[in-house]
């Protein structure tokens, strides 16, 4: 006899697809650190067209294929050392976009069970976008106006899965019958938290416009710049020019010295700025977070500011060594993670309503769909 099949239940479903957004979490971070190792190692232009290199499907080795690689591209002749970084990234990429597909064709499959289906779907086409992106980067040779929208993709990639992995866990421990019953007065920190995030992101394109326009060694002295608080001759005219021409190889940058200066500074007094707002924002809210259990997304949002700054200001001292540069990118990652996530959780904090005409108050619970 057979034994009578069971279908999966949508907690279940939502579980597993959990797991997986959590894996393409992982996996958008590496690709993230591997772009920037790609850049920082200046290989950006490692494999003259996309998504091969020099024709191949890997770096060409071979004295036969390096042969016929210089043929075909003879202005870009073979660099087997700058070539792989780019291919790694590349490959890490494409495994991040097939299991972004999947699980948009696992929502699309589970949808009458509850599981998110826009959010998958638009994810897999940002990244559809984001190929396009990382194939202009290559074609337009650095074009610092794609390079930066294209580390931001990135960011914005990571941000939604993680959102994703957010919500899934929620259907799953709604359909398991848990509940976060805490209940406190919050509510008028949520204008803040989103304050918040945008400077964070805002901090993020700066970061992204001074790695692309290669302006991180303008400054290498502390916490003055080229031994003044405000260097004379800053040019933020030519440094934030977004209508640099195509067509030149932007590879080790084509601004002038005052322009990247410009861009550092700008970049330094966005990181003070972030550091004032949210070392007052996360402090507020640990003295009035009650029984809320936010205490750990509180505390991860200081430690992975603490970690970021300490970067960037080790990234300084030491002169941009690799694994500082690439660890400065990753924590960039975290702090935007960590904040996206204390806004979810305060989001599905229940809040108080009090009625000025009876004074009662009532709790009601909100979940963001």
């Amino acid at each position: 006899m057979t034994e009578p099949l069971t279908l999966e239940q949508p907690a279940d479903i939502a579980k597993k697809m959990a797991r997986w957004s959590a894996y393409a979490c992982g996996l958008a971070i590496v690709v993230i650190m591997l772009g920037a190792w790609t850049r920082l190692v200046d290989a950006g232009l490692g494999c003259p067209d996309w998504p091969g290199c020099y024709g191949f499907l890997t770096v060409p080795q071979s004295e036969a294929s390096i042969a016929i690689a210089n043929a075909r591209f003879p202005e870009t002749p073979v660099d087997v050392a700058k070539g792989w970084p780019e291919m790694i990234h590349r490959y890490a990429a494409g495994i991040l976009g097939l299991v972004v597909f999947a699980l948009a064709a696992v929502a699309v499959r589970h949808r009458r069970s509850g599981v998110p289906v826009k959010l998958p779907l638009f994810i897999a086409g940002f990244i559809l976008l984001q190929g396009a992106f990382g194939a202009w980067t290559v074609t337009l040779k650095l074009w610092p106006q794609v390079v930066a929208l294209h580390l931001l993709g990135g960011f914005t990639t990571l941000s939604l899965l993680l959102l994703l992995t957010l919500r899934l866990r929620k259907r799953a421990e709604a359909g398991s019958g848990q509940r976060d019953m805490s209940s406190v007065r919050l509510g008028r920190f949520r204008p803040w938290l989103y304050g918040g995030l945008f400077l964070v992101v805002l901090q993020i394109a700066l970061g992204a416009w001074t790695a692309a326009n290669y302006a991180a060694v303008a400054c290498t002295d502390l916490p003055t710049c080229q031994g003044q608080w405000w260097p004379q001759g800053m040019d933020f005219r030519h440094g934030f020019d977004i209508t640099q021409q195509v067509g030149p190889n932007y590879l080790g940058g084509q601004l002038t010295a005052d322009g990247r200066v410009a861009i550092h500074v700008t970049h330094r007094l966005g990181a003070v700025i972030v550091l004032g707002y949210l070392v007052i924002l996360l402090g507020l809210l640990w003295r009035q977070r009650g029984n809320s259990n936010l205490d750990r997304s509180i505390a991860l949002i200081a430690a992975a500011l603490t970690l970021q700054i300490a970067l960037g200001l080790a990234n300084v001292w030491f002169y941009i060594p690799l694994s500082i540069a690439i660890a400065h990118n990753a924590m960039g990652a975290g702090l935007l993670l960590s904040m996206v996530n204390l806004i979810w959780r305060h989001h599905r904090l229940p809040h108080v309503q009090t009625s000025p005409a009876t004074h009662t108050t009532t709790i009601n619970r909100e979940v963001t769909a």
